[in-house]
């Protein structure tokens, strides 16, 4: 596919927004105190190992993962986080989905209304778009971490369902149900991820000129910054001229 995909842009400016460390471990202690309310055994808790490994290599102290399992064991009300997801459209007919974790819906669901309205968009209604997209586990990995075959190989063999290898790295998808097992597969031959994560895969991507191109950039940046909002996904395409120009720019 010509030009860079907005699964791929997502990507590189998660990984750029995640820089900033406090805002990440806000955003990874929300999703394990999320998870342990289904119970604080990791074994027997796919979704709180997941968010465990992942806190761990964001290099997040061990006591700040203990003291939200601990406060989950202990039936505290105070951080009564719930996952939220909203849906609705960007300029140029780009559909786009945002999840969130919040204490507060009123809140969340404002700023997020707004952050799409200022922006030219429009919030839906629950499932107005999320069939346009497949659901699925994601794992990313430096293209220096092992030559394609290599990697396909060993993602195959962990239970993954496609590989996707390029200069620019490798990205192993599996069912949403398999993403531990194949992420720990994979860290004991290549070490930790780059990246690993539940995501909405675009079953078709929309292109979109330079001035849509820059006004979605906008809307993505507002809401990455927004604390409840964990994660974005949306199905545009940008051109590989556009989007070195837009990078230039930032």
């Amino acid at each position: 596919m010509a030009g860079h995909s907005q699964f791929k842009n997502i990507m590189y400016r998660k990984g750029a927004q995640d820089k900033k460390r406090a805002k990440l471990f806000t955003r990874l202690i929300r999703e394990i105190a999320v998870a342990a309310k289904s119970g604080t055994d990791p074994s027997a808790n796919p979704r709180l190992r997941s968010a465990i490994q992942a806190a761990r290599e964001a290099n997040m102290p061990k006591d700040n993962i203990d003291r939200v399992l601990k406060k989950a064991e202990g039936g505290g009300e105070d951080d009564n986080y719930e996952d939220i997801r909203y849906e609705g459209y960007a300029p140029g007919g780009v559909a786009m989905i945002v999840e969130a974790l919040t204490d507060n819906r009123n809140r969340t669901a404002s700023e997020v209304r707004a952050a799409f309205s200022k922006h030219g968009g429009t919030l839906g209604e629950t499932n107005s778009v999320s069939f346009m997209f497949d659901r699925i586990g994601q794992i990313s990995y430096p293209a220096d971490k092992a030559d394609p075959d290599a990697m396909f190989e060993a993602a195959l063999e962990a239970g993954a369902e496609n590989v996707e290898s390029s200069d620019d790295g490798h990205v192993i998808t599996c069912a949403p149900d398999d993403l531990s097992a194949v992420r720990e597969a994979l860290s004991e031959q290549f070490g930790a991820p780059e990246n690993a994560e539940l995501t909405w895969k675009p079953q078709n991507t929309v292109p979109v000129d330079e001035g849509q191109a820059e006004t979605i950039m906008k809307l993505l940046a507002v809401l990455e910054d927004n604390d409840d909002v964990q994660s974005v996904s949306a199905n545009f395409e940008i051109p590989d001229d556009v989007m070195r120009k837009l990078t230039a720019a930032a």
